[in-house]
């Protein structure tokens, strides 16, 4: 079937993908019309429908869905009796990936509070700057957060729960003796709408202090949902060519602060019945084990993660045959990656996939064929609530083809910035979301992401894309990593630059490499300035390329191949 066909018959004869309309926030979207109204409801259908099979594995420790949700229930409890935890209280949660995160985001929802995963990355006072920014008056934390917790803490009132490896201190309490005290026996019975906030991410940060993105109990399963429709969608393009009898399972690699982590991966694997094995930090030689031991079917990482774990399969002289989906999200796949990876993975769809925190992840998806036939492509909007358009500066709609800012509404998107009305205002408007990517979409309706709006680099008139730059880079057998970034030039007003890694034991010639380039790119997009770097380039939390830090220490360094032959 095409993308088109697969999504209209699955509208036609799957009753959870129903479609009705509701106002949501003074606005009519189309909704699904029997889907779990909360993030409650989502775990409860899930452990009724597959209890007895396995859904977290971290290390040597295992829960199924019955221990799982006992789990949940207890800390639910707990929250509310010892802890005092009201509905639309904001409750603070700092760790890496340890099984007491999903668990505690889920405690969190099930009594009508807010959970606000903290970025683990962070530093004492971007941890400080959230903590006050979402109000919350309880900290679950680790030992390395608990640590960085100390300078604040007490300034701003905040009750500290140890978890895993925190050690308690005097007025601190234990995630162990809370879980303990709590009855695991019932669900919390209180009353949760729709439309009430259930989760606040905060943004990467990137252009100064974190934005937290209020997200909904509604917005979250549209687009668990519409993701899982997706996934339908794709055995009735490109179908297996025998039954699948093996059960989903996921390796979840990326942190689960991220809503990657969190919708696209751990929530839609409540939905599929999946067994989720959780990776505390990224270790492609450890992903490669963990696939083969739990024979996962779902991998979805930054691009980089892809790369990685071909290569650390490679040295282990592993198939990874269990895997059906190796997906990529978070940033734009080097389009040379997409057909290595297929040769490599025979048996696995690769895919890829745009969405922002403030879509709840929910945006375009690209996947198989269709992917591997348009490798430069984002994809295809992700049916069935969205609706998309590109705009201009002044929010005019534009025609196929031209290049503008992307638009999404649906019932997905954030209620808003918390504690940020004009910045609300600026990017929500009439229920669209501007994004800020700068994308073009075709007459067969694939998207084409050119760039960030604030990543454009105008040299001397001319506007280049980081992304396209970027690309090219990747298309060299020598490079790893390529970021590119704006050089100050007196005469051009900005310059090229760029950063790259190489292969092990590769060598990079600057002169050679301009030549390539000058073969797939125009003249005044070729880097002015190239840095060869001796380690991998930095990275934010959502392992992202960090662009502030690679260019801030690039320009520190000073010590670039300057390039006039162009001019």
């Amino acid at each position: 079937m095409s993308f088109e066909a697969a999504a209209e018959h699955l509208l036609a004869t799957e009753p959870r993908f129903a479609l009705g309309e509701a106002t949501v926030r003074g606005q009519r979207y189309k909704v699904f019309r029997n889907t779990p109204f909360h993030l409650r409801d989502l775990l409860r259908d899930s452990a009724a429908a597959f209890d007895g099979h396995d859904l977290l594995v971290y290390e040597q420790e295992r829960w199924d869905h019955r221990a799982f949700s006992a789990e949940v229930c207890a800390l639910a409890d707990a929250l509310q009796r010892e802890l005092g935890v009201r509905p639309g209280e904001r409750v603070a949660l700092a760790m890496r990936n340890y099984p007491e995160l999903p668990i505690l985001i889920l405690a969190v929802a099930a009594v009508g509070a807010v959970a606000v995963p903290m970025n683990a990355w962070w530093g004492e006072q971007e941890l400080a700057f959230a903590v006050e920014d979402c109000g919350a008056r309880l900290l679950f934390a680790d030992r390395a957060r608990r640590e960085l917790a100390r300078g604040f803490a007490g300034r701003l009132g905040v009750t500290v729960v140890a978890v895993r490896d925190a050690v308690a201190e005097p007025g601190d309490q234990h995630y162990t003796a809370l879980r303990q005290s709590g009855d695991g026996a019932g669900w919390p019975d209180i009353a949760i709408d729709t439309d009430d906030d259930a989760v606040v991410l905060y943004s990467s940060g990137s252009t100064g202090h974190p934005k937290g993105v209020q997200l909904t109990h509604r917005g979250m399963i549209s687009a668990v949902y519409s993701q899982a429709m997706v996934h339908a969608m794709a055995g009735l393009m490109n179908p297996p060519a025998a039954p699948v009898t093996r059960r989903p399972s996921a390796l979840i690699v990326t942190p689960l602060f991220h809503v990657t982590a969190l919708n696209a991966s751990f929530l839609q694997g409540l939905v599929a019945g999946a067994t989720m094995t959780l990776m505390y930090k990224w270790d492609p030689d450890q992903a490669v084990r963990l696939i083969e031991r739990e024979q996962v079917t779902r991998f979805v990482g930054v691009p980089t993660q892809s790369a990685e774990l071909l290569a650390a399969a490679r040295r282990q002289g592993a198939s990874l045959s269990s895997l059906a989906y190796i997906g990529a999200g978070g940033a734009k796949r080097p389009a040379a990656q997409v057909g290595e990876l297929a040769r490599a993975f025979p048996d696995a769809n690769v895919g890829t996939g745009w969405g922002m925190t403030e879509t709840n992840a929910l945006g375009i998806v690209l996947s198989g064929p269709d992917y591997l036939a348009h490798p430069d492509a984002a994809g295809r909007l992700n049916p069935p609530l969205q609706e998309m358009r590109v705009v201009d500066e002044h929010g005019e709609p534009l025609p196929p083809g031209q290049v503008g800012e992307l638009a999404v509404r649906s019932a997905a998107n954030m209620r808003g910035y918390l504690n940020q009305p004009d910045a609300t205002a600026e990017t929500l408007r009439d229920g669209w979301l501007l994004t800020g990517d700068l994308v073009r979409v075709e007459e067969d309706g694939l998207v084409y992401i050119v760039d960030r709006r604030k990543s454009i680099i105008l040299r001397g008139g001319e506007n280049v894309s980081c992304l396209e730059v970027e690309g090219a880079l990747h298309h060299h057998p020598a490079v790893a990593e390529a970021g590119v970034f704006p050089v100050p030039d007196e005469r051009l007003g900005e310059a090229v630059g760029a950063a790259i890694y190489p292969h092990a034991g590769a060598t990079v010639d600057v002169a050679e490499l301009t030549a390539f380039l000058g073969e797939r790119l125009a003249r005044f997009k070729i880097p002015d300035h190239i840095w060869v770097l001796t380690g991998p380039l930095p990275r934010g939390a959502t392992d992202k390329i960090d662009r502030r830090a690679l260019r801030a220490a690039c320009l520190e360094d000073g010590r670039s191949a300057v390039l006039h032959a162009k001019e």
